[in-house]
């Protein structure tokens, strides 16, 4: 059994193919929503961050929404895998009360992201001249800029039933923001569905931008005023942008797409609607690697982590599911390291066009 699967666009096809995997070929690493989903992608992290771009010496983009932003904001920190390994361990091991309020979510959350950041982490990242890091943030419109909960939901519910008509009503609710660090992704002000607003990141504003990438609506509270943002309520960065279906980047340069899914969502709402996925027109240049059917059969429960996990398992048993996917997940690792060292599996990467 294969544990993962590998599928490109037609121009990282012909690339990998002649030249093999080499990190230089990766201009842009992005990374989807999805929380707990995560998990199942901690092996593969641990080997990109402390290995696959440990040397490296050309710039790389960083772009995630959410979860996503959360993870590769650890490659822009001086130890990465330390990094992505205490996001991991405090991530995995939460404890909430029986009925947690959006009080207790956001304080946990918080203190998770000052764990991982650590008391110099923040500036670490502005500073780091070979991560651009991008982050995806939704600043809200109209009601869905308010805490009150019927108000919200009302603004929420308004969103989700214009969004069964089309996609394009999303920016009546929503702006996609993007946060950046050092430069900004070239055609980043050009991304399709909504405009783009575009923001620099001091040190002051990297941990504002991270949790509002986060903040999922009705659960946790809402960002106020990024520092060098408009003023606003920003939210979790899924729901306008959930598996990033974006034209990440242009010329030959390679995107890495590490993600849990072989399909692409593009915004949160968009899941409720099987019609509504990619049609993988933006990612011509694009490797994306995932879990195989086979691999996520054999986890317990015959499934990826995800939030419900937190509803429906008690903490030992969330517990003991979650660390057994993230050690298994070490095979998606070893996989990809073999075909990067000796170029065996090559011939197991698809086109994109045959994901499903």
């Amino acid at each position: 059994m294969n544990a993962l699967s590998l599928y490109a666009g037609p121009t990282a096809l012909a690339r990998i193919r002649q030249e093999g995997l080499k990190p230089e070929q990766f201009r842009v690493l992005a990374g989807a929503s999805g929380g707990p989903k995560w998990f199942v992608l901690y092996g593969l992290d641990r080997y990109l961050f402390g290995d696959f771009f440990a040397n490296r010496q050309t710039p790389l983009a960083t772009v995630g929404s959410s979860a996503g932003a959360w993870r590769l904001a650890c490659l822009g920190l001086d130890d990465p895998r330390a990094a992505v390994e205490r996001l991991a361990l405090h991530y995995s091991t939460q404890q909430y009360s029986a009925k947690p309020t959006i009080v207790e979510i956001s304080t946990e959350a918080e203190k998770l992201l000052d764990i991982v950041l650590g008391p110099n982490g923040a500036q670490q990242i502005v500073d780091n001249a070979l991560v651009d890091m991008h982050v995806i943030v939704a600043r809200a419109r109209g009601l869905l800029a308010l805490e009150n909960k019927l108000a919200l939901s009302a603004g929420l519910g308004l969103c989700a039933l214009l969004n069964v008509l089309s996609r394009s009503t999303l920016p009546l609710s929503f702006q996609r923001y993007v946060f950046h660090t050092r430069s900004l992704l070239p055609n980043a002000k050009h991304w399709p569905d909504m405009s783009t607003h575009t923001s620099a990141l001091g040190r002051e504003g990297v941990k504002s931008a991270l949790l509002a990438s986060g903040s999922i609506p009705l659960v946790m509270k809402g960002i106020k005023n990024i520092a060098g943002a408009q003023v606003g309520t920003y939210r979790d960065g899924g729901l306008t942008d959930y598996h990033l279906d974006l034209p990440f980047s242009e010329g030959n340069d390679l995107v890495l797409y590490p993600h849990f899914y072989r399909s692409i969502t593009p915004g949160w709402f968009d899941k409720f609607l099987p019609w509504s996925r990619s049609r993988n027109t933006y990612f011509d240049n694009v490797l994306l690697l995932a879990p195989s059917k086979e691999f996520v059969e054999q986890l317990p429960y015959q499934k990826i982590p995800d939030r419900k996990d937190f509803e429906t398992l008690d903490f030992n048993s969330r517990l003991q599911y979650w660390q057994t996917v993230m050690q298994r997940s070490e095979k998606l690792a070893q996989e990809f390291a073999l075909m990067v060292e000796s170029g065996r599996g090559l011939e197991r990467i698809q086109p994109l066009s045959e994901m499903r």
